[in-house]
Protein backbone atom coordinates (compact mmCIF):
# COMPACT_ATOMS: atom_id res chain seq x y z
CA UNK A 1 0.00 0.00 0.00
CA UNK A 2 1.30 3.34 -0.88
CA UNK A 3 -0.27 6.27 1.30
CA UNK A 4 0.44 10.10 -0.25
CA UNK A 5 0.33 13.18 1.52
CA UNK A 6 2.76 16.01 2.24
CA UNK A 7 2.02 15.66 6.02
CA UNK A 8 2.66 12.58 6.87
CA UNK A 9 0.35 12.95 10.21
CA UNK A 10 -2.57 13.61 8.13
CA UNK A 11 -2.19 9.55 7.02
CA UNK A 12 -3.46 8.70 10.11
CA UNK A 13 -7.45 7.56 9.86
CA UNK A 14 -5.74 5.56 6.56
CA UNK A 15 -3.25 3.75 8.84
CA UNK A 16 -5.63 3.14 11.48
CA UNK A 17 -7.84 1.38 8.68
CA UNK A 18 -4.93 -0.65 7.33
CA UNK A 19 -3.51 -1.93 10.63
CA UNK A 20 -7.46 -3.26 11.71
CA UNK A 21 -7.41 -5.19 8.62
CA UNK A 22 -3.94 -6.34 9.23
CA UNK A 23 -2.24 -4.83 6.37
CA UNK A 24 1.38 -5.05 7.25
CA UNK A 25 3.73 -3.20 4.55
CA UNK A 26 2.91 0.58 3.83
CA UNK A 27 4.69 2.97 1.80
CA UNK A 28 4.84 7.22 2.81
CA UNK A 29 5.36 9.00 -0.24
CA UNK A 30 8.45 11.44 0.62
CA UNK A 31 7.95 15.05 0.57
CA UNK A 32 10.33 18.12 0.62
CA UNK A 33 7.74 18.99 3.53
CA UNK A 34 9.95 20.38 6.66
CA UNK A 35 8.46 18.35 8.91
CA UNK A 36 8.12 14.94 7.12
CA UNK A 37 10.55 12.90 8.84
CA UNK A 38 9.81 13.22 12.39
CA UNK A 39 6.14 13.18 10.94
CA UNK A 40 7.14 9.76 9.70
CA UNK A 41 8.94 8.97 12.66
CA UNK A 42 5.58 9.33 15.06
CA UNK A 43 3.91 7.19 12.76
CA UNK A 44 6.50 4.34 12.92
CA UNK A 45 6.18 4.85 17.17
CA UNK A 46 2.28 4.75 17.01
CA UNK A 47 2.31 1.86 14.23
CA UNK A 48 4.78 -0.89 15.97
CA UNK A 49 3.33 -3.80 14.22
CA UNK A 50 2.98 -1.78 10.42
CA UNK A 51 6.35 -2.26 8.71
CA UNK A 52 6.39 1.08 7.28
CA UNK A 53 9.01 2.84 4.06
CA UNK A 54 9.03 5.59 1.66
CA UNK A 55 7.68 5.98 -1.81
CA UNK A 56 9.27 7.96 -4.27
CA UNK A 57 12.68 8.06 -2.96
CA UNK A 58 14.22 9.26 -5.87
CA UNK A 59 16.93 11.88 -4.08
CA UNK A 60 19.94 11.64 -1.66
CA UNK A 61 17.99 14.41 0.28
CA UNK A 62 15.02 11.73 0.06
CA UNK A 63 17.33 8.91 1.23
CA UNK A 64 18.35 11.10 4.37
CA UNK A 65 15.00 11.56 5.32
CA UNK A 66 13.99 8.21 5.24
CA UNK A 67 16.99 7.59 7.20
CA UNK A 68 16.27 10.02 9.77
CA UNK A 69 12.72 8.91 10.13
CA UNK A 70 13.62 5.51 11.03
CA UNK A 71 11.92 3.63 8.56
CA UNK A 72 12.10 0.52 7.06
CA UNK A 73 13.27 0.52 3.36
CA UNK A 74 12.92 2.80 0.96
CA UNK A 75 10.90 2.46 -2.72
CA UNK A 76 12.02 4.25 -6.01
CA UNK A 77 10.37 4.58 -8.94
CA UNK A 78 13.76 4.82 -10.90
CA UNK A 79 17.04 2.74 -11.14
CA UNK A 80 19.88 5.01 -9.73
CA UNK A 81 22.83 3.03 -9.25
CA UNK A 82 24.61 6.21 -7.10
CA UNK A 83 21.35 6.30 -4.76
CA UNK A 84 21.53 2.14 -4.20
CA UNK A 85 24.87 2.81 -3.20
CA UNK A 86 24.07 5.26 -0.57
CA UNK A 87 21.24 3.28 1.11
CA UNK A 88 23.85 0.18 1.23
CA UNK A 89 26.25 1.86 2.89
CA UNK A 90 23.94 2.82 5.12
CA UNK A 91 22.33 -0.49 5.04
CA UNK A 92 18.96 0.76 4.60
CA UNK A 93 16.71 -1.42 1.78
CA UNK A 94 16.07 0.38 -1.49
CA UNK A 95 14.05 -1.24 -3.98
CA UNK A 96 14.92 0.83 -7.25
CA UNK A 97 12.08 1.26 -10.04
CA UNK A 98 12.31 -0.36 -13.43
CA UNK A 99 9.94 -0.37 -16.50
CA UNK A 100 12.37 -2.21 -19.68
CA UNK A 101 13.95 -5.42 -20.15
CA UNK A 102 17.78 -3.31 -19.77
CA UNK A 103 16.68 -1.45 -16.42
CA UNK A 104 15.84 -5.22 -14.66
CA UNK A 105 18.57 -6.65 -16.24
CA UNK A 106 20.92 -3.86 -15.06
CA UNK A 107 19.19 -3.96 -11.48
CA UNK A 108 20.24 -7.92 -10.88
CA UNK A 109 23.56 -6.50 -12.21
CA UNK A 110 23.76 -4.15 -9.43
CA UNK A 111 22.65 -6.74 -7.25
CA UNK A 112 19.04 -5.65 -6.58
CA UNK A 113 16.93 -8.70 -5.23
CA UNK A 114 13.68 -6.91 -5.51
CA UNK A 115 12.46 -4.21 -7.86
CA UNK A 116 9.60 -2.08 -8.21
CA UNK A 117 8.19 -2.44 -12.01
CA UNK A 118 6.39 0.77 -12.25
CA UNK A 119 4.37 1.81 -13.53
CA UNK A 120 3.01 -1.94 -13.82
CA UNK A 121 -0.55 -0.65 -15.42
CA UNK A 122 0.98 0.97 -18.76
CA UNK A 123 2.55 -2.91 -18.79
CA UNK A 124 -0.21 -5.56 -17.93
CA UNK A 125 0.83 -8.35 -15.70
CA UNK A 126 1.91 -10.52 -18.86
CA UNK A 127 4.92 -8.63 -19.25
CA UNK A 128 7.15 -9.87 -16.20
CA UNK A 129 6.54 -13.22 -16.85
CA UNK A 130 7.59 -13.05 -20.88
CA UNK A 131 10.70 -11.42 -19.18
CA UNK A 132 12.09 -14.83 -17.80
CA UNK A 133 12.80 -16.61 -21.36
CA UNK A 134 14.97 -14.10 -22.36
CA UNK A 135 16.39 -12.67 -19.21
CA UNK A 136 16.53 -15.88 -17.30
CA UNK A 137 16.31 -15.64 -13.57
CA UNK A 138 14.45 -12.40 -12.42
CA UNK A 139 14.40 -10.36 -9.27
CA UNK A 140 11.74 -10.65 -7.23
CA UNK A 141 9.28 -7.76 -8.02
CA UNK A 142 6.70 -5.56 -7.17
CA UNK A 143 4.27 -4.39 -9.37
CA UNK A 144 3.25 -0.56 -8.52
CA UNK A 145 1.23 2.18 -10.00
CA UNK A 146 -2.16 2.60 -11.04
CA UNK A 147 -3.32 -0.52 -9.50
CA UNK A 148 -6.43 -0.81 -7.50
CA UNK A 149 -7.57 -4.06 -5.65
CA UNK A 150 -9.24 -6.04 -8.40
CA UNK A 151 -5.64 -6.21 -10.28
CA UNK A 152 -4.10 -7.48 -7.25
CA UNK A 153 -4.63 -11.06 -7.91
CA UNK A 154 -3.82 -11.85 -11.57
CA UNK A 155 -0.63 -9.69 -10.96
CA UNK A 156 0.20 -12.35 -8.44
CA UNK A 157 -1.09 -14.96 -10.88
CA UNK A 158 1.20 -13.56 -13.15
CA UNK A 159 4.40 -14.42 -11.08
CA UNK A 160 4.97 -11.09 -9.30
CA UNK A 161 5.61 -11.09 -5.78
CA UNK A 162 3.61 -8.36 -4.72
CA UNK A 163 1.68 -5.49 -5.71
CA UNK A 164 1.03 -2.38 -4.74
CA UNK A 165 -1.87 0.04 -4.55
CA UNK A 166 -2.27 3.32 -3.51
CA UNK A 167 -4.34 5.92 -5.05
CA UNK A 168 -6.63 3.60 -6.25
CA UNK A 169 -8.37 2.98 -3.39
CA UNK A 170 -11.14 5.56 -2.47
CA UNK A 171 -14.31 4.92 -1.08
CA UNK A 172 -16.00 2.37 1.37
CA UNK A 173 -16.47 -0.02 -1.46
CA UNK A 174 -12.55 -0.12 -2.42
CA UNK A 175 -11.99 -0.20 1.33
CA UNK A 176 -14.12 -3.11 2.09
CA UNK A 177 -12.70 -4.70 -1.14
CA UNK A 178 -9.26 -4.31 0.59
CA UNK A 179 -10.11 -5.79 3.97
CA UNK A 180 -11.76 -8.90 2.24
CA UNK A 181 -8.60 -9.41 -0.26
CA UNK A 182 -6.21 -9.18 2.56
CA UNK A 183 -8.11 -11.77 4.55
CA UNK A 184 -8.31 -14.37 1.66
CA UNK A 185 -4.94 -13.67 0.91
CA UNK A 186 -3.57 -14.50 4.45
Amino acid sequence: MVLRAEQPLSLLPQLERLDQIDLRHVELAWSDHPHWAEQAAALVERFPSLSLGAASVCTQAALAGVRAAGLAYAVSPVLDADLLRAARRDGLALVPGVFSPSEVHRARRLGCPLVKLFPAVQLGPGFWPRLRGPLGPLPACIAAGGLGVGDVEPWLAAGVDAVAIGGQLQGAEAWAALAHLVQRLA
